[in-house]
């Protein structure tokens, strides 16, 4: 007996006590279907975020003609393409809102996960850009002018930066979207690295005009570095990980549910910023096919109160008598002329 998820109702728990106390109980219904509730923040924070970085980016390109300096160019072209990732974000999350079809019946949540990849990789050619020029000018030095302008650049990135950082973090972790924290803390780290940029500047100032393109690579590893975590995050939503903490957390909300003998097996996906579950749960093999179903009811409902950035829930029901999905397993047969055959 399998039981997903009914169409004409929905959970919104993105606001719950539960969300921060583990053991706390708000509830709240909506009539607005929380993925596209939460898609539109997505879509608000990412405008900011955009508008916030490119002023940033813009600022420091006037300083980047004046002087000259090749760190504070890393600097900037990153930040230029730190605004410019809010664009693949911006397509995921007005995909997102598509209604689901026969041919994508799942819906489009996972193009999220593509503009994570544009992400990576954006970040990537910006860091290998700013990384050439700063060897090219470690071996062909060039003076450095306007060092105060500089300074208040560096200053003006980092401020920047971790008004992004903090803005796309909290929203992205408001919405489970692992994207838009990805690039949240990408930003932070740029914030950090632009800081280096008065080092550079300090040392010009001293008479050491190599600290220029030093500290251009070294904000280029920063990056990289940042570039290795973000590929992490992303790619292992593409492959269909999760925390193992979020299969905890459904197993013990159904373990909880009236009826329930038993839970064999706990399923999770990411589609986008919502997870999907798969449950397996045993009841007493006596109950007629209605008590099994109310039962699937309860569990579906439990996991949704006790398991953030659920959207779909799909509970299969299973006699205590044959729990799992070992018992699914069909044996050896023939038929239509077929050979012997087993289903597993």
């Amino acid at each position: 007996m399998n039981v997903p998820d009914s169409q004409s109702h929905h959970h919104d728990h993105s606001n719950d006590a539960v969300l921060q106390r583990p053991h706390g109980h708000g509830h709240q219904h909506g009539v607005i279907d929380p993925a596209i509730a939460e898609t539109r923040r997505g879509m608000w924070a990412l405008k900011w975020s955009f508008v916030g970085l490119l002023a940033t980016a813009l600022l420091q390109l006037v300083v980047v003609v004046m002087s000259g300096s090749v760190a504070l160019f890393a600097d900037t072209l990153h930040n230029f393409a730190d605004a410019a990732t809010a664009i693949p974000l911006a397509i995921a999350f007005a995909l997102a809102r598509l209604t689901p079809s026969r041919r994508f019946p799942y819906g489009y949540g996972r193009v999220e996960d593509l503009a994570g990849v544009v992400i990576v990789v954006t970040i990537l050619t910006t860091a290998l850009i700013g990384g050439y020029e700063s060897v090219q000018r470690l071996f062909q030095p060039q003076p450095v002018g306007h060092l105060w302008a500089v300074a208040a650049a560096s200053v003006v990135g980092f401020l920047g930066n971790e008004a992004v950082a903090l803005f796309r973090i909290k929203v992205g972790r408001e919405i489970g979207s692992a994207a838009l924290v990805a690039d949240g803390y990408h930003a932070r780290a740029d914030g950090l690295t632009s800081l280096a940029v008065i080092v550079g500047a300090t040392g010009v100032w001293l008479g050491y005009p190599v600290a220029d393109p030093v500290v251009g690579l070294l904000i280029t590893a920063a990056i990289l570095r940042l570039v290795w975590r973000s590929a992490q995050a992303v790619f292992t939503r593409m492959l269909d990980g999760v925390d193992p903490g979020v299969l905890e957390a459904a197993e013990h909300a159904a373990r909880h549910a009236a009826g329930v003998h038993d839970v064999a097996e706990v399923r999770a996906r990411w589609i986008g910023h919502r997870l999907t579950l798969e449950l397996n749960v045993a009841v007493d093999p006596a109950v007629t096919v209605t008590d099994g179903h109310e039962v699937a009811k309860e569990v579906r409902h439990q996991v949704q109160h006790h398991v953030p950035h659920v959207s779909h829930v799909t509970v299969h029901v299973d006699p205590a008598t044959e729990s799992g999905e070992t018992f699914h397993h069909v044996d050896s047969h023939a038929h239509d002329g077929l050979p012997a055959h087993g289903h597993r």
